[in-house]
């Protein structure tokens, strides 16, 4: 009896153990959804310090949720996330449930699809945060003057396409008064590979081509950080799956996009050491290897299912496969740096925040592995830091500037 209970007492305790584990791993999760929720929403700096306090409204009162019912009951990821359903029953647009929404893909997106979990993002082109329907009557309907040329905007990691719009400027939006565009916004679970996106966007874009009310001529892609490379990999599949509209693909931009990766994820499990420089990324060390599929293919700039199906998650090294820049396409590529200027060897010794110049640039000291953009094709824009590339004036200009050159 006595071994009995002792072998009892070890089984009782290993499972109080577990739950401690479990209720910890809740509450890190989303200690680690909320602070990035807090930092992009409350657009904290890229180097600084980060927001404090908690959020607040109705996605606060969702994390306060969890952590209560966490505590209380010792329950799982599933269930913890399941207190995340106010933000699906919310009615409208809101720029707070978007952004939290948006976070927790980037955080947790592929678990949220494997799962099956409804606070998975689906991709689709979205106007004024509604998704569009599918089929040249509902297009026609949400496009009454359809223009010919397209300009398709790309997000990046933890966002969604409603941040294209910041304060009052709006690229998309200005593109399409001063040169003819119709702006369309992609919107997607940044947490999924990127190669894996990188297919489902050149599926949505072949069925944008067929289904739209006129003709195309022209279309232009617009990625900013990780939408550089989503665009990158869906051109890659669109031509190998023999679709039309990599033939009318005629120019792509990038927006500070991590061709060759950030250092922020290769340094992984490490990342909490740099918890004082960067509030966008120090939640993510809280929780270290709980990093989604689509933050770790950041590592190296990772687009193609051959970059990772072979290799562990935490894979060191780089073992991308070498893909060029997509043939028949005009590609451009601007960087930022917080520097004032170059230093006197002409060093950028910062990026943007985030994103190295050379990363930026598609710079390699791989030959293999550089990317052919024309030294006209590129800029570099000091002062400016990650985010600062969607509403900066100088950088509008020059976006303009390359569009409007035919």
């Amino acid at each position: 009896m006595a071994d009995r209970g002792g072998a009892a007492g070890a089984l009782c305790s290993h499972l109080r153990g577990t739950s401690q584990l479990v209720t910890e791993a809740v509450g890190g999760v989303v200690d680690t959804v909320e602070a990035m929720h807090r930092n992009i929403s409350g657009l904290a700096p890229i180097v600084g310090a980060p927001r404090k306090g908690p959020t607040r409204g109705i996605t606060g009162l969702v994390y306060r949720s969890v952590r209560v019912i966490s505590r209380a009951a010792g329950v799982g990821i599933d269930a913890g996330l399941d207190q995340f359903a106010p933000l699906l029953n919310y009615q409208g647009v809101s720029l707070k449930r978007e952004r939290a929404l948006a976070t927790l893909n980037g955080v947790l997106g592929d678990y949220l699809v494997a799962t099956d979990n409804p606070l998975a993002i689906p991709m689709c082109f979205r106007k004024e945060g509604a998704a569009l329907q599918s089929g040249r009557a509902s297009l026609e309907s949400a496009f009454p003057e359809p223009s010919t040329r397209l300009l398709v905007m790309v997000h990046g990691l933890c966002m969604n396409d409603l941040m294209w719009q910041r304060g009052d400027h709006n690229h998309g939006d200005e593109l399409a008064r001063s040169l003819g565009y119709t702006p369309l916004y992609l919107h997607y679970n940044s947490g999924r590979h990127i190669s894996t996106n990188g297919q489902a966007f050149a599926d949505v874009l072949e069925r944008l081509v067929q289904e739209w009310p006129v003709p195309v001529d022209e279309l232009v892609i617009l990625g900013h950080s990780m939408g550089g490379l989503l665009s990158r990999s869906a051109c890659h599949y669109g031509r190998a799956a023999g679709h039309t509209w990599p033939d009318r693909l005629s120019k792509l931009v990038f927006l500070g996009t991590p061709h060759h990766g950030s250092p922020l994820e290769r340094i992984g499990n490490r990342v909490d050491t740099l918890a004082g420089v960067s509030p966008y990324v120090a939640p993510i060390g809280r929780l270290g290897k709980i990093r989604s599929a689509g933050v770790k293919d950041l590592r190296y700039g990772n687009i193609l299912d051959e970059d990772w199906e072979a290799f562990e998650p935490e894979h060191p090294h780089d073992a991308r496969a070498a893909v060029t820049l997509p043939e028949g396409t005009d590609c451009y590529a601007i960087a930022a740096t917080t520097q004032s200027r170059a230093d006197a060897a002409g060093v950028y010794t910062r990026g943007d925040g985030l994103v190295p110049v050379m990363s930026a640039l598609g710079l390699h000291h791989d030959e293999s592995r550089a990317l052919p953009i024309p030294l006209s094709h590129q800029s570099v824009f000091y002062g400016v830091n990650h985010f600062d590339l969607l509403d900066s004036p100088a950088v509008y200009e020059r976006i303009h500037g390359w569009l409007a050159d035919h």
